[in-house]
């Protein structure tokens, strides 16, 4: 852009010069008239061709400028809305593993519990179920228990007469 200005005004310079130089009514530059008015209308050109550049090349850097101005504007809003995003799920991602690990010991106090009360269960079952005795079982009882109150009458009817007995010598003898 520097460039292009200096060059600019270096053609306003010499089209300036030249323009006071042929505009004298001096007789010494009279046969290169035509040639001067030649120079003149090139530098005419080259002064509308260095206006132009010079005006897209200004366009074209405040375009770039505010571009980047508008981007870096968009990058910096975007930066803070990810560092807030990073922030915010560090604090769930904290959250979550405090929550988990309250969760476990939850589980394991919640699993000993269980664990304990289905112990619990099983001894009241085993006391409480009524396992139904075999066949073979309550008849060996049946038959231990006959034979137990057959010797028991045995016994019975033994000392029964010994008591009749020690009855009928007591009277015997007066008593």
């Amino acid at each position: 852009k520097a460039d292009m200005e200096q060059g600019l005004s270096g053609v306003k310079m010499a089209l300036k010069i030249l323009s006071e130089y042929y505009a004298k009514e001096d007789t010494a530059h009279a046969s290169a008239q035509g040639a001067g008015a030649g120079i003149i209308g090139l530098l005419e050109v080259v002064e509308s061709d260095f206006s132009k550049d010079l005006a897209e090349i200004v366009s074209s850097e405040e375009t770039a400028a505010s571009t980047h101005e508008r981007e870096t504007k968009e990058n910096q809003v975007e930066k803070a809305a990810k560092t807030k995003d990073v922030e915010h799920k560090q604090k769930e991602s904290a959250h979550l593993d405090k929550e988990s690990s309250e969760m476990s010991a939850d589980r394991s106090s919640v699993q000993a519990q269980l664990d304990a009360i289905m112990e619990y269960l099983s001894k009241i079952q085993q006391q409480c179920t009524e396992v139904a005795e075999k066949y073979s079982d309550r008849k060996g009882k049946r038959e231990a228990e006959i034979i137990g109150l057959k010797e028991a009458l045995q016994i019975l009817e033994s000392e029964t007469a010994l008591v009749q007995r020690r009855e009928r010598r007591l009277r015997r003898r007066g008593l």
